[in-house]
């Protein structure tokens, strides 16, 4: 994934923009992402990847996935009705 591809679909957030609020922030809690335009309050997709952000926003790996594979791997994730992530 590149910076300016979207993570959070939900709401429409960049993973520049999501990456710059952790490092301007620097958040005590995983859950103070949300702040970020409310990332990972929709869908719940997100979440995992907010949490290693917040952890590490200059290390953070991209997961080496294209924004295709993030998109269908998300879809799978809504169809299937898995149970939603959790801060």
């Amino acid at each position: 994934m590149q910076p300016d591809d979207e993570l959070c679909y939900c709401y429409h957030i960049s993973l520049r923009k999501l990456v710059n609020f952790s490092r301007r922030t620097k958040p005590q809690r995983h859950s103070q992402m949300s702040n970020c335009l409310g990332a990972g309050t929709g869908c719940g997709w997100c979440i995992p990847f907010l949490v290693r952000i917040a952890d590490d926003p200059d290390h953070f790996t991209k997961e080496d996935l294209t924004p295709e594979q993030y998109a269908a791997a998300r879809k799978d994730y809504i169809t299937t009705k898995k149970p939603r992530n959790e801060f």
